[in-house]
């Protein structure tokens, strides 16, 4: 940018094979939207706009469609990922062989916010140093755990730092400590490979930007616009017919007649799921679950709710509360409540005292009231976690 000195050439690699457990949800934390792209985009575009170059993403096997989609238009090689960290490291390090950089950095994907004053100053330190690595002071006092949860004595917060990425290394002593690396041991991280291979690693100014994404509640918290609550309402209406179960709540009920439907027509579960869908802006039941699709012939509307429920985690939201409406002239929903109130808070992990089930009649109006069929209207507030 003008204004700015510039940065001296350099190549990058990006660690993303992970698969970011911590966060919860199916999808790994380097591919969720954050600040409405990519967590793996952000620091891929940092990276390229300061110079990097070339730039090697690492991502496992299955992680490499996903890492083609998150940085689609950006320059970049892929290269597959090991079975530890310093593996998918050597691995990047191995993909540079044939443009022998001077200096490269390394960098976790989940580090989206990427200061170029951090860059610089990393680079810099090459001149002096085979490594260099951003840090910060620790803050807080520390204690010592003398393994049996009793403070066993303290420990000098003064000559410690907590460190970040991207870490700088000369390219070629980086690769011959990776390549002389103990694979049996757990380096930590790359600094900690160069070092017990003799190389000096220096300590340049980090920033509180770099914060690592771990937890849910990372994603909602780095974005201040992202309201505390959410509310999201579901409407479901199925037909009655003779030959069919009648599943409401995820409880089979005595009956007739049952709902008549693609999946087990369980409208009450089908009411709550669009609620949860909406509350996060993620379609509805169909979006998910089209009736089209075979594969969801008689199955149980649980996993749909299930699904809801952990989109709504990844959006980083928990359930605060569910208030749901039956509208039926029969059957009677009171004997059944206790039931299904326990079964929907099993489904959706939550307190029964936080799960409301009611049931109402039209007074005999409508196709409800004619016995046709049974519909559910039900009201999510989701929470921040």
């Amino acid at each position: 940018m003008a204004g700015e000195p510039p940065i001296p050439p350099f190549a990058a690699i990006i660690v993303a094979a992970g698969k970011g457990l911590r966060v919860g949800g199916a999808t790994p934390k380097q591919f969720r939207t954050f600040r409405g792209k990519p967590v793996l985009r952000h620091s891929a575009e940092s990276l390229l706009v300061a110079g990097a170059a070339p730039l090697v993403v690492v991502t496992s096997a299955d992680g490499e469609d996903a890492a083609r989609e998150a940085l689609a238009g950006l320059s970049f090689t892929l290269a597959r990922g090991g079975a530890t960290r310093q593996e998918s490291v050597l691995n990047g390090l191995e993909a540079l062989a044939s443009a022998a950089p001077a200096w490269v950095l390394i960098h976790d994907a989940a580090r989206p916010d990427l200061p170029r004053e951090v860059i610089a100053r990393l680079l810099e330190a090459l001149s002096h140093h085979p490594g260099a690595i951003p840090v910060l002071p620790v803050v807080d006092s520390l204690a010592v755990d003398d393994g049996a949860g009793a403070m066993a004595g303290k420990a000098a917060r003064e000559a410690l730092r907590r460190v970040q990425t991207p870490q700088a290394f000369r390219y070629a002593e980086i690769l011959a400590a990776h390549r002389a690396w103990n694979g049996a041991r757990d380096a930590g991280d790359d600094a900690q490979v160069l070092t017990v291979s003799g190389g000096s690693v220096a300590l340049v100014e980090g920033d509180e930007r770099l914060k690592k994404l771990t937890f849910a509640e990372d994603f909602v918290d780095a974005d201040p616009a992202l309201p505390a609550f959410r509310i999201g309402q579901g409407y479901d209406v199925h037909r009655l017919e003779e030959g069919e179960e009648l599943w409401l709540c995820g409880v089979l009920v005595p009956h007739d007649k049952g709902l008549s439907g693609h999946s087990d027509a369980d409208v009450a579960l089908h009411a709550i799921t669009d609620a949860v869908l909406g509350a996060i802006g993620a379609g509805d039941i169909g979006t998910h679950f089209p009736p089209s699709d075979p594969q969801w012939r008689g199955a149980r509307s649980a996993r749909f709710l299930e699904h809801a429920v952990s989109l709504a985690r990844e959006a980083g939201y928990g359930i605060a509360n569910l208030d749901l409406t039956l509208i039926c002239e029969a059957p009677k929903i009171g004997p059944h409540r206790p039931a299904m109130r326990a079964e929907v808070a099993r489904i959706m992990g939550l307190g029964e005292n936080v799960v409301s089930i009611k049931a109402t009649t039209t007074e005999k109006l409508g196709f409800t009231g004619r016995g046709e069929g049974i519909a559910a209207q039900a009201i999510v507030l989701l929470h921040k976690l």
